[in-house]
């Protein structure tokens, strides 16, 4: 058996102070066994870390700019340091293989994090309207409730724009991965972030979660997860009328247009294929659609096919972060439930492709369906696990209404060999970032969705300006 990660206590106004709430086993999805012990908070304990919060905002709020930006590039500094180990709690908690877990659960955050401190370095909290000026503040206590799938980077998406804003956070990590923000509290320690900015306390959402969401000393809430579970905290926050930052589910379409030649459409799919498999599976913005002319089809499922093969489970793809998340995704594995067009060209429940999987952990077989009918279960829900559907389109038309058939709109993708074209059918995309030939992630870009995958925006300046009050002084 691994070693086991023992936390002792939670982090609270700068200082460990015992939790109330029991303990938390946390599991190894990649072996099933107990990877880490955490300790969870009460009720009183969360009242503890919002008074901490509280008393530490007027004075984070008014330490200047340069300063606070300091403060934010040491932490990142520590961060950077203890890369390593962040990498190596990640796999550990969440199960992602070590090349995942460091580049895109430690490098991806690190990008983040300078981002926001470039965008802070700049950012306008005073302007001037006429005889008006505009004074961007604030809002006071930031309540952080993050996801299991990317332990470090929702968190950091949360945390350092708000610590930019002069904001404090009280943080709920995810139950199933609390190790990691256990490790950034370390690293806020390390770097002398003022006593109570930051303060970590891990629970039940049922519990914690909904405690923060109601308590009437937090002035905005910031979550990310499942839609459901986000309409639940929009009612429960406006009671109060908190603002909250909603960032939730999503069903990305990757479109291929018609003009795309071989190349395009088999660069399109192994993209489209790494994109969804991403994490197990387990993203937010995974291109779980792909959209192809019906007239190439068999090239597609074909190209699919060959690169769905190599993500071999327990190497280049990871786990699912528990059985019962297995369970949920193994319903979504029988075709014959959304209708007769559907053909299962990889994995599914049949095995088909024969990908074998290891005996201990939480795994399933990459997946490709087919010729999917776009209000079926599969292209209307959220999977969250590496399956991937491709539909056909008779025009390009069709394939943007294909797209927009769905209830989200977080991300997407198109494909085309017209540039201009191909940025034009983006904009017609109802989601809320498109990339365009495979466009890159960008640190400093907004991110959010359109419908019901949320409200607000994060990352860089829109991360900073989300938690900001605007304020008119005429003079």
């Amino acid at each position: 058996m691994n070693d086991i990660q023992r936390e002792p206590a939670l982090y609270i106004g700068g200082r460990w102070v015992p939790g109330g709430g029991g303990v938390l086993e946390v599991e190894n999805p990649a072996t099933e066994e107990v990877t880490g012990v955490v300790p969870q908070a009460s009720a009183v304990d969360v009242d503890t870390a919002v008074a901490a919060a509280q008393a530490a905002f007027p004075g984070w709020a008014a330490t200047p700019v340069v300063e606070r930006a300091a403060l934010l590039r040491r932490l990142r500094g520590v961060i950077a340091e203890r890369a390593d180990l962040f990498a190596d709690t990640v796999h550990r908690e969440q199960g992602s293989p070590p090349r995942v877990a460091r580049m895109l659960h430690v490098d991806t955050p690190l990008a983040v994090i300078d981002a926001a401190i470039h965008a802070l370095e700049r950012f306008a909290f005073r302007s001037e309207i006429g005889n008006s000026v505009i004074l961007r503040q604030p809002v006071g206590v930031v309540a952080a409730i993050t996801p299991w799938n990317l332990p470090l980077h929702q968190v950091v998406v949360k945390v350092i724009p708000a610590l930019a804003a002069g904001a404090t956070v009280v943080l709920k990590p995810a139950g199933l991965t609390p190790l990691t923000a256990f490790e950034l509290a370390r690293a806020i320690d390390a770097a002398e972030l003022p006593a109570g900015v930051f303060n970590l306390v891990p629970g039940s959402g049922r519990v914690i979660g909904d405690h923060l969401v109601r308590h009437p000393g937090v002035d905005q809430i910031s979550f990310t997860g499942s839609t459901p579970v986000g309409r639940q905290i929009a009612v429960a926050a406006a009671e109060t009328l908190k603002r909250v930052t909603l960032e939730l589910g999503g069903k990305s379409a990757s479109v291929v247009l018609h003009d795309a030649d071989d190349a395009l459409l088999a660069k399109a799919v192994k993209i489209t294929v790494g994109n969804c498999y991403l994490n197990g599976g387990q993203t937010c913005t995974a291109l779980s659609r792909l959209i192809v002319p019906a007239a190439r089809i068999e090239d597609a499922e074909r190209l699919a096919a060959e690169a769905a093969a190599k993500y071999v489970p327990g190497a280049r793809l990871g786990p699912l972060i528990s059985a019962e998340q297995r369970k949920e995704v193994e319903t979504f594995l029988d075709p014959a439930t959304d209708g007769p067009s559907t053909r299962t060209i990889l994995g599914g429940a049949a095995g088909v492709g024969g990908s074998r999987l290891p005996e201990r952990g939480h795994y399933i077989a990459p997946t490709v369906f087919s010729r999917v009918d776009p209000d079926s279960r599969l292209a209307q829900e959220e999977v969250f696990g590496p399956v991937l559907s491709i539909l056909a389109a008779e025009s390009d038309d069709d394939a943007v209404k294909i797209a927009n058939n769905s209830a989200y709109g977080l991300s997407g993708a198109v494909w085309g060999i017209d540039q201009d074209a191909a940025v034009a059918v983006a904009a017609r995309l109802q989601t809320g970032q498109v990339d365009v030939n495979g466009g890159a992630f960008n640190p400093a870009a907004p991110f959010g969705g359109y419908k019901q995958s949320g409200i607000g925006r994060e990352i860089g300046e829109y991360g900073i300006a989300d938690v900001l009050e605007v304020k008119s002084v005429q003079r």
